[in-house]
């Protein structure tokens, strides 16, 4: 039986340009606390930044605008949240709901780093779990999805109601340390809490991991270091963690480290906040080379000549595409577990 292409029981939507794919163009906005690293996803994609901008006027109010239409694609806003936190969260909610509010087909936040993931648990009374706070928020702003790189906690993916890609940057840093070809290498975990994620750091470079044991007794940012679990004497050593504000940890861990008899030691974070005077603090410390990614733009002051900025932006462009094209993100990481 012959069915009239045009009668309602045939038609089934909108018919596609060939080419077109279904979940929508591809666009790229860049929030004003990643414009660089935006700028460097977009040119390994292929494609141009979506025009935008955003202001603050001078009682603090954020204001946000997309500058061409966006209806019916498929939409990613690169913005960290980092310093200054408020503002860069608060526009980061402004740019969903601008996205949503402008018919955009789907909104992902890309958030290379989201600060806020250290307030993960009600550790003390009367206390806000301020990464519950956020992810509600994200999610009452109008995002479909979140992809963001090494949280304090992955677990905090599990605060999201809506599908969480979370990255990892240890395989880009452990490709940019085996360029050292250093010999007798350990890495170094600061504290029990990132010990899991340094063994993942330790198999990719196929050498042992050794374990440190630190305190924090109040919300100074200063951490004492205890012991090391396992031995480093005659070893060059990767220290290795999610981020540094401070410095502190990972100095402290450095002068313990060259006391058990460590020979050359590296560190390595996937963020680098740094606080006023944490680059001086590593610059003057035991640590010889200091490896961090781009996640963050806004620095309080410039990296010393210690420090080796990795990009990570060809990684998140990854993401975008295979989030985009509808392939698995976990492909992007062979070595690993299933994320």
């Amino acid at each position: 039986m012959s069915l009239d292409p045009n009668s309602s029981s045939t038609r089934q939507g909108p018919r596609l340009h060939p080419f077109q794919a279904p979940q929508g163009d591809l666009a790229i906005l860049a929030g004003s606390g990643n414009p660089i690293f935006a700028r460097r996803i977009a040119d390994e994609l292929g494609v141009r930044l979506t025009p935008c901008e955003a202001q603050i006027f001078s009682e603090g109010n954020v204001f946000v605008r997309i500058l061409e239409n966006v209806r019916g694609r498929d939409t990613f806003v690169i913005q960290g949240v980092h310093r200054p936190v408020n503002d860069n969260f608060v526009e980061l909610l402004f740019w969903i709901d601008a996205l949503k509010r402008a018919s955009a087909q789907q909104v992902t936040a890309v958030i290379p780093y989201f600060s806020y993931a250290k307030g993960d648990k009600k550790d003390e009374p009367r206390v806000s779990i301020r990464a519950r706070v956020c992810a509600d928020a994200i999610e009452a702003a109008g995002a479909d999805r979140v992809l963001t790189m090494d949280l304090h906690s992955p677990q905090i993916q599990g605060f999201f109601s809506v599908p969480v890609d979370h990255l990892y940057a240890r395989a880009v840093i452990c490709e940019h340390v085996k360029k050292l070809q250093l010999d007798n290498l350990v890495v170094c975990s600061p504290d029990v809490g990132f010990a899991k994620s340094a063994s993942a750091f330790a198999n990719l470079l196929g050498v042992p991991v050794v374990i440190g044991n630190k305190q924090r007794k109040d919300h100074s940012e200063r951490a004492q270091i205890l012991e090391v679990i396992g031995s480093v004497d005659g070893c060059n050593v990767l220290m290795v963690d999610d981020f540094t504000i401070t410095g502190g940890s990972l100095c402290s861990m450095a002068d313990v480290l060259k006391a058990r008899g460590a020979k050359d030691i590296y560190a390595a974070v996937s963020h680098g906040v740094l606080s006023k005077g944490a680059s001086e603090r590593i610059q003057n410390s035991q640590i010889c080379r200091m490896f961090m990614t781009d996640t963050i733009e806004t620095l309080v002051e410039e990296p010393g000549d210690k420090f080796d900025i990795i990009s990570v932006a060809p990684l998140f462009a990854q993401a975008i595409r295979s989030i985009h094209d509808r392939t698995s993100v976990s492909m992007l990481f062979p070595d690993e577990k299933a994320l």
